[in-house]
């Protein structure tokens, strides 16, 4: 019987290099083994712009999985978002 892969999620997340919290996000995904796109919204005004325009916030982390928001380290909504126990 052959098994069926998992959808490759796509995740893009919205850091800064002085949030703690970014910090601790790209650590759980390293760790977990899931690739995701990092944008520094405090050298790209247009990123910061966008990530406004989605989530109406300015603070980070914003994770995008799959062209859906978690404002926050949100352990649980990632879990879930991406399969994860």
């Amino acid at each position: 019987m052959a098994t069926q892969a998992k959808p490759v999620s796509k995740v893009l997340m919205f850091s800064t290099p002085t949030c703690h919290f970014c910090k601790v996000a790209k650590r759980y995904f390293k760790e977990k083994g899931i690739k995701f796109r990092d944008v520094d919204v405090s050298r790209n005004a247009a990123a910061a712009a966008d990530m406004q325009r989605r989530t109406g916030q300015m603070g980070v982390p914003v994770i995008i999985i799959n062209n859906r928001p978690i404002v926050g380290f949100d352990k649980i909504k990632i879990n879930k978002m991406l399969g994860l126990k």
